[in-house]
């Protein structure tokens, strides 16, 4: 059982706490927020016997191994180096940092103290994700694909009104291709690999980010289209195209529905299987795993990933100008 705790008390925060108790794994033994009325009141509704007003304390605390982090992005870096300077294994909600630069110093301090740093991603550690991969030799030759991920944010209501939350801001790192275009692009980097060249065609608000656009890309035999908005929906599934058939996905995250369709027969067929609800259960259990049994292989493989979707997402916002506040 891993003692772990928490900072930020949205609703991410608790799904991830209720994934967390129910891997059985993680123990919840404190809760931070700057406010000691809102940190008491996340403690008790979440049943944690600590709660902690200033990072310091948290990251001092002996009973604490790990401690998951859901702050806004613009702070994610100040806050993961406080605990992995004290040894605590950081489970950071995506998009993990800023820029790569962050990435580098962060898990090199991460080596250095001897404990693991982990960007939170559900959808690839899913069995229908780990099913898609297994079966992707079934579409023959690669020639298209098209990943989803349009959702609008309540907060887009607000930014219209003249505010600017969070996540419409440069000033704390926001933006719809870092906040949800890391799931589809998290899709096409594990399943595909590393692209040829990629570019980026964005549609920019008045705060200097981006509130939807389509990241383009190019692999050897094939273009992968990543659809992303913050304003606006879509209906549309996500596909994979080749030349012996066609995967459907229902969505980017969570993959709840996989259909292949034969080219030649026509017949479809079910590949997905039943899935927890809260599917945030499955990276809870595998990032825990990796922790008590240091299996490096397989920490080594998810770091890989995040450096080359933080490299990508950096790359094309600064060739297009979207330029976070540290980076200015």
């Amino acid at each position: 059982m891993i003692n772990y705790a928490t900072v930020g008390t949205g609703l991410i925060t608790e799904s991830f706490i209720q994934a967390a108790n129910f891997s059985g794994f993680f123990h919840l033994v404190g809760v931070y927020s700057r406010t000691e009325d809102k940190a008491k009141q996340f403690a008790d509704k979440n049943n944690a016997p600590h709660y902690y007003t200033h990072l310091a304390d948290m990251a001092n605390s002996k009973e604490i191994e790990a401690v998951y982090i859901a702050s806004p992005n613009s702070v994610h870096f100040e806050q993961a180096l406080t605990f992995l300077k004290n040894k605590k294994h950081v489970i950071c909600e995506k998009p993990i940092f800023s820029n790569t630069a962050e990435l580098e110093i962060a898990y090199r301090t991460a080596e250095e103290n001897g404990v693991f740093l982990f960007e939170a991603i559900r959808n690839i550690h899913t069995p229908n994700y780990q099913i898609l991969k297994e079966k992707l030799h079934m579409a023959g030759e690669l020639r298209s694909t098209i990943l989803t991920y349009m959702k609008y944010s309540s907060r887009y209501d607000l930014f219209l009104q003249g505010e600017e939350p969070n996540i419409f801001s440069a000033t704390y790192s926001g933006g719809a291709l870092v906040d949800l275009g890391v799931y589809p692009l998290y899709l096409a980097v594990g399943l595909f690999g590393e692209p040829q060249r990629v570019t980026y065609h964005p549609v920019l608000l008045r705060s200097g980010v981006d509130g939807s656009g389509t990241l383009v890309l190019q692999y050897d035999s094939f273009i992968c289209t990543i659809l992303c908005s913050k304003i606006s929906d879509s209906m549309i599934p996500c596909e994979i195209h080749g030349e012996k058939g066609t995967f459907v996905l229902d969505d980017a995250a969570p993959i709840s529905n996989i259909k292949f369709i034969d080219r030649h027969s026509k017949e479809s067929q079910i590949l997905s299987v039943e899935q927890e609800e809260q599917d945030m259960v499955y990276e809870c259990i595998n990032i825990a795993k990796i922790i008590e049994s240091k299996n490096v292989q397989e920490y080594e493989e998810l770091k890989s990933w995040s450096k080359l979707v933080l490299r990508i997402t950096e790359e094309v916002r600064k060739e297009n100008n979207i330029l976070f506040a540290s980076e200015k």
